[in-house]
């Protein structure tokens, strides 16, 4: 079956992680607490309590890890640096016991012929910073711009390609509107803020990556179709309303330096000024998909089977709704890869020229099968042979990185789903490939000939 699907020569290979999900040893080596930490100690904030502590332990095992990369054939490893375990207080110089773990990682990944993709920020906030405001307060601009020069000083000699920010719109949505991530806020449509300054954070990331040396800057923002529940005013609008809040509002201001329709009078400080730094041209635009949405007006009686289980509150002008007629992941979500190649080619449309090279930075599925996940190569292949036909017809995709190497702390849902392609006992640790790892193993083997 991998026969037919062949991509262009150069095509990058690779997996992806991120740190509060993998690494563990939250208070070895200087770490800081991170707002996650915070959250997770909270009370029925996490199912069954579960919290990143130790999670997949490869803060001690990574070289265990490389070895499973390297085994699998993946030419490019994408994972976070934890923001606290670089600057344990959001703030000041570099600790070197954390600059010192990630070189021993660069350093591992290079010896064993894997590019490192770092991300700057998947979500974990050092704790100071949220006391003082957390992404709701402008100054965390400069203090993101500040780590990322500490970083790009630090690995622009050896890394070839970097991500700014994992996903503003989750931490947005999940964490400042509907308070089912950490920080845990829920200030609905006054979380707005929390985007503008995630944007403007990324636009000065990427200033201070340049200046330090990076060549291959970029972002991995969450897109996805947004599909109308009928055909009816009503409904049309409503998504029209929620697409731009999902997927324009974090790519427009990248893209082509300013806000969908009205929404730039609804964001703080000089946002002229700022979009120009928002705007700053990237090497490459990162995008993480899943599932598409079904939306329609709001009835009062949202189906939480739609929204991973929050409970939206009232009052919103849309409603995300069960999408039927197709398989669901063990997480609920909808299995339609037409939908991948359906939002690439929206992108192209929507864009342009403007639109840099893509790398898909994320996509994969929750499947709990254990290590014959044949469910999971099923996904995989329908969702790379979508691609492939995007590629085809012209969208500019320059990499695959599937989520994710190893089964992991998945946020809310603690260690209830896996999303790995390594199981991974979580009383041993004993990491154990799945049918999908050979899978794939054999599609880059493939195209490595």
């Amino acid at each position: 079956m991998t026969a037919e699907l062949t991509f262009p020569p150069g095509f990058r290979w690779g997996v992806s992680t991120s740190a509060y999900q993998i690494e563990g040893a939250v208070a070895e080596g200087g770490r800081g607490t991170s707002t996650w930490d915070t959250f997770c100690a909270q009370p029925g904030k996490i199912l069954n309590g579960d919290t990143g502590a130790i999670a997949c332990d490869h803060y001690h095992r990574y070289a265990e890890d490389v070895a499973l990369m390297r085994e699998l054939g993946v030419d490019t490893y994408r994972f976070s640096f934890a923001w606290p375990r670089i600057q344990p207080t959001g703030s000041g110089p570099g600790n070197a016991a954390g600059l010192d773990f990630y070189d021993r990682l660069v350093d591992a990944l290079l010896g064993a012929g894997i590019q490192p993709a770092p991300t700057l920020y998947h979500w974990d906030t050092p704790q100071p910073l949220e006391d003082a405001g957390g992404w709701l307060n402008r100054d965390i601009t400069e203090r993101f711009a500040e780590y990322a020069g500490i970083l790009g000083a630090r690995f622009a000699d050896r890394v070839p390609l970097w991500i700014t920010i994992n996903e503003p719109m989750v931490l947005t949505l999940m964490g400042y509107s509907l308070g089912a991530h950490a920080p845990g806020k829920e200030l609905l449509f006054d979380a707005l803020p929390v985007a503008h300054h995630q944007l403007l954070a990324h636009g000065r990331a990427v200033q201070a990556l340049r200046a330090a040396g990076a060549s291959q800057v970029g972002i991995a923002s969450n897109h996805a179709p947004t599909w109308p529940a009928s055909d009816s005013a009503e409904d049309q609008e409503a998504a029209a309303l929620y697409d731009n809040l999902i997927n324009w509002l974090f790519a427009d201001p990248i893209l082509l330096g300013e806000y969908p329709s009205g929404m730039g009078d609804a964001m703080p400080g000089p946002v002229a000024d700022d979009l120009a730094v928002i705007s700053t041209p990237l090497d490459f635009f990162g995008i993480n998909h899943y599932s598409p949405v079904s939306v329609g007006a709001a009835t009062g009686q949202a189906d939480t089977a739609a929204t991973d289980g929050v409970l939206l509150p009232p009052g919103l002008p849309f409603e995300p709704r069960t999408l039927t007629g197709y398989p669901t992941t063990d997480f609920g979500w909808p299995v339609v890869p037409d939908a991948f190649g359906e939002i690439l080619r929206t992108f192209q449309q929507r864009y342009g020229e403007k639109l840099p090279p893509i790398y898909i930075t994320e996509n994969g599925c929750a499947i709990n099968d254990g290590v014959s996940d044949q469910r999971r190569i099923d996904y995989l292949e329908g969702y790379l042979r979508s691609l492939k036909s995007a590629i085809d017809d012209g969208v500019d995709v320059r990499g695959y990185f599937q989520w994710s190497l190893l089964d992991n702390f998945e946020w809310a849902a603690g260690y209830s789903q896996r999303f790995g392609l390594v199981h991974v006992d979580f009383e041993t640790q004993e990491r154990t490939p799945k049918a999908s790892y050979y899978w794939l193993q054999a599609l880059i083997a493939q195209h490595r000939r």
